[in-house]
């Protein structure tokens, strides 16, 4: 072996006999936390939000070393894929002006609520999941499931957040779908209090917190799965929006805190 390296006997004895190097060891034991919180956290985790976890846990470790090893040991974050939409907006109801325009970081909670529909495939058909975020935090306070792309659904997500929340001055925005824009949508908006701002036509950077969001459910927690009926999709749903997304995982766009904690960061400031 030592002929064929060009390196001496005495040399590679000498390389053998030496204790392993204190930054080697700290860099292995940190390659299994790491790899740990990869799986804890479903492989949706790439190096900033894996960085920021670390340090949250205590441990002094630059960025850019985080993304060596992770790198070096093939520890990578799931990619995302490509989905179609569920909006349509071919109907006769008159839609609202775009009153957000854009405008994604209102400066307290339920300020700003925003709402879509989206599809995941099962073996029993297409479930369909509507949910309504606050803005401030990215929090999810509302959603509704079911094998039906309708109203209903959209207004049980509403419902759902209405419950929880305060309303009465709240800006609600959407895309212009028609579950959105129907009668019944539109009269549960104005009992509550609530102004109704739209997206333009076909424009999902109007509604892009809540793709983002989709986005982020679609990559790291359904990706290639098919799950074999809509309550085993449901159950993995639940799970991962209030355990996981609203309690556990780091937004970048929060400073890597999760949304419930931004929240508690503002009752106590």
């Amino acid at each position: 072996m030592c002929r064929w390296l060009a390196v001496s006997r005495a040399g590679y004895y000498a390389w053998a006999s030496r204790p392993e190097a204190a930054r080697t060891i700290l860099d292995r034991a940190l390659v299994v936390e790491i790899k740990a919180i990869h799986a804890a956290t479903r492989r949706a985790y790439g190096s900033p939000r894996m960085h920021a976890e670390l340090r949250a846990r205590g441990h002094e470790v630059g960025r850019h070393k985080v993304a060596r090893l992770m790198r070096l040991n093939g520890i990578r974050a799931k990619r995302k894929r490509a989905f179609c939409r569920t909006t349509d907006s071919d109907h006769g109801f008159k839609p609202a002006a775009n009153v957000l325009e854009r405008q994604f970081r209102p400066n307290k909670p339920n300020a700003v609520w925003a709402s879509d529909i989206t599809y995941i495939p099962t073996g029993e058909g297409w479930l369909y999941l509507a949910v309504v975020l606050d803005l401030y935090s990215r929090r999810v306070i509302g959603w509704g499931m079911g094998p039906r792309l309708d109203r209903q659904l959209a207004l049980s997500a509403l419902k759902m957040a209405a419950a929880a929340r305060p309303t009465a001055g709240v800006l609600h925005h959407s895309d212009r779908g028609v579950q959105y824009a129907s009668g019944d949508y539109q009269a549960a908006l104005t009992e509550a209090g609530m102004t109704c701002s739209m997206s333009r036509r076909g424009d999902c950077w109007d509604n892009a917190v809540v793709e983002s969001f989709f986005s982020s459910l679609k990559t790291e927690l359904i990706g290639d799965e098919m799950y074999a009926t809509r309550e085993i999709a449901k159950a993995a749903i639940f799970e991962w929006i209030e355990v996981f997304y609203n309690r556990r995982r780091r937004h970048s766009s929060l400073g890597y805190v999760a949304p419930a904690e931004y929240e508690e960061m503002y009752a106590a400031a």
